[in-house]
């Protein structure tokens, strides 16, 4: 279904300026009547469709948090080693030898789901743009995804039997090859390793996969860069790939509302992604701001051109203006409503000091990519939007950017659920040959050998990686940056949760998620340091989803406190339901590490004959929330 706020003029889809802006508009692009009534306080008049749009992608749940934000303060965010926490592209700690480490996990879920590859792809090459504009050098990606069951049958998940006809099945299938593909596509041709993460199968991902990526970049301390737009007159430059259609409210209307029967035609609010275009502006941007002449630097990732000139006029303290007929376009007749809202892919907006412009354009166009001055920064704090000179929005940056609406949601515990039974396993007796259902057990997807995934990575480009998927039990990144008389530091990384155990006890689940990540840190010889989380629910407009929210956030925060490794950054994912069926809460933790000596990486294989096996037990074993088959990681 077309999205019905535009219209047809010329054969293309367009928005017009005249068009008066209703209540109802305003429902379609996801904003309620408090909030469009607030939409129309803030500016002291009716907005107009242009206004409309940036009022809805900036304060849609994808990019607002305004469902999220009342629970999230509650997390531990500070410590010694934390650079930056929450609130820039991404999470960054200090690794000792005057380096820093950028990291953030992200999702991308619901693009996944109505295109998989494209989905995938731009969820990786998002997440890498979060580094590279924190002036970091991307090192590595991990991922953790999931999928509904891609074998039919019945199945017995935490104490519930579920069907998976062959049709549900095939679907999965597709969406997972479609994932699996685009993950490895975007690394791969980008040239940064795909070192680890998890793979998992439940049928409450059934038509809702969870598609999340986290990328490492190394920099150095007084290298890292903030998008906060500074300095009166200096001029805004617009950088990368040129605008097109693709995406158009991709965050608002796509990511900030479940699917129905419906979604499979929301492909157009799909971005398509372009990882040899990234791979230039990597280069171009990390050189541009070793010239000295950038002064800010900001993602155009969710919301676009919308998000990167509000949220750096925001953060500034400032204004600024932009003529939209300057900015490169790929498609002829884009309206303001249009450029403003699309989310085109490799793109990112620039500040630099007045008078020394030349030197960031001329770095761009030899790495052969558009770079043009399309503003700048004003006094005021007003964001002003030109095309071809007339006035296409003029909104306040900091009440659209920081005031928007923040709701306390309805919170209910579901009813605790009493045991009967027809929840009790039925054990073999003694001496029963278990040799047939050994064998079941191992060929289940959710422990079978995810090899055949792997395979699809380049694991080890850049010639860093110590230990990738399979070879420990965290990810394993040597930096060659702090090498000090012979002796390298290494980074390891891991990326662990566990939805069924969210599901029966959310706070617990959330609490053993941050503990096997770190855990399988430790194991690879490195002290847990840090964190970094992606948050996936149902839609949080149901009491019982917040209960599960607010537990699961309590629950890291027991967690990394104990463990001492604060969340510097991460994402919330809500609305992840379809046709009003919501997935397992499942909070995904990545967790980072430090080994101070890259020689002494700890692995999995058996070394020698004769070396003694030693079982050591801290807690009472457990079976994987009361199920056959629990999740395990993809390095099996």
């Amino acid at each position: 279904m077309p999205c019905p706020f535009l219209f047809e003029q010329d054969g293309m889809a367009t928005a017009p300026t005249e068009i008066k802006v209703t209540v109802e508009i305003a429902a379609e692009h996801g904003l309620t009547a408090d909030e469009f009534a607030r939409v129309k306080q803030i500016l002291g008049r009716e907005p107009n469709i242009t206004e409309l749009g940036i009022f809805s992608v900036m304060w849609s749940e994808h990019c607002s948090y305004k469902s999220s934000k009342v629970h999230l303060k509650r997390l531990p965010t500070r410590g010694k080693l934390v650079v930056q926490g929450p609130g820039e592209n991404a999470g960054v700690v200090d690794i000792g030898d005057g380096l820093v480490a950028a990291f953030k996990i992200e999702s991308h879920n619901h693009p996944s789901y109505v295109e998989p590859f494209q989905g995938a792809t731009t969820g990786v090459g998002g997440i890498l743009r979060d580094i590279f504009t924190m002036g970091a050098r991307p090192v590595a990606i991990l991922d953790s995804l999931r999928f509904g069951e891609i074998r039919s049958g019945e199945w017995r998940v935490a104490s519930q039997k579920q069907k998976t006809t062959e049709l549900d099945a095939a679907a999965n299938r597709r969406i997972l090859d479609g994932v699996i593909r685009g993950v490895g596509n975007y690394g791969n041709c980008f040239g940064v390793p795909t070192v680890g993460g998890e793979v998992c199968f439940e049928p409450c991902y059934s038509q809702n996969p969870l598609v999340n990526a986290l990328a490492l970049g190394i920099a150095k301390k007084e290298e890292i860069f903030l998008a906060k737009a500074k300095g009166i007159g200096n001029p805004v430059i617009y950088a990368g790939a040129k605008t097109g259609r693709d995406g158009i409210h991709g965050a608002s209307l796509l990511a900030s509302a479940e699917f129905t029967e419906e979604s499979q035609q929301k492909r157009p609010n799909v971005q398509v992604g372009d990882p040899f275009v990234e791979k230039l502006l990597l280069e171009a941007c990390l050189e541009a701001m070793h010239t000295g002449a950038v002064v800010a630097i900001q993602d155009m990732g969710a919301a676009g051109l919308t998000c990167s000139t509000m949220e750096m006029a925001s953060r500034g303290g400032t204004g600024i203006e932009i003529d939209l007929a300057k900015v490169p376009q790929r498609e002829t007749g884009m309206t303001p409503y249009e450029i403003m809202l699309s989310e085109s892919q490799e793109r990112m907006l620039l500040v630099a000091e007045k008078g020394r412009e030349r030197e960031v354009l001329d770095v761009f166009k030899k790495w052969g990519l558009d770079a043009v001055v399309v503003g700048t920064v004003t006094e005021g704090g007003i964001a002003k939007v030109l095309n071809h000179g007339q006035v296409a929005a003029e909104i306040p940056a900091h009440p659209l950017a920081e005031e928007g609406p923040v709701y306390r949601r309805p919170i209910a515990q579901p009813p605790v659920r009493h045991e009967t039974p027809a929840d009790w396993f039925v054990f073999a007796p003694e001496g029963t040959n278990l040799t047939e259902n050994f064998l079941r057990l191992l060929a289940s997807p959710a422990i079978a050998s995810k090899r055949w995934i792997t395979e699809q990575y380049d694991t080890s480009v850049r010639t860093n990686t110590l230990a990738g998927p399979g070879a420990s039990d965290a990810a394993v990144i040597r930096i060659k940056e702090s090498e000090k008389n012979g002796v390298m530091k290494a980074l390891a990384l891991a990326t662990d949760g566990n939805g069924r155990w969210c599901q029966l006890n959310p706070r617990v689940g959330a609490m053993h998620a941050v503990a096997e990540a770190a855990r399988n840190v430790a194991a690879s010889g490195a002290r847990p340091i840090a964190a970094t989380n992606c948050l996936n629910f149902g839609s949080p407009e149901k009491p019982q989803v917040m209960w599960q929210f607010s537990e699961a956030i309590d629950g890291l925060t027991v967690a990394c406190n104990e463990l001492g490794t604060p969340i510097t950054g991460g994402n919330v994912s809500f609305y992840n339901e379809t046709l009003g069926k919501s997935i397992y809460p499942t909070p995904v933790i990545g967790m980072l590490g430090i080994l101070d000596d890259a020689s002494r990486v700890l692995k999995i294989a058996f070394r020698e004959e004769g070396d003694v096996i030693l079982l050591l037990e801290g807690a009472i074993s457990s079976t994987g929330g009361a199920a056959c088959c629990a999740p395990t990681r993809c390095c099996a």
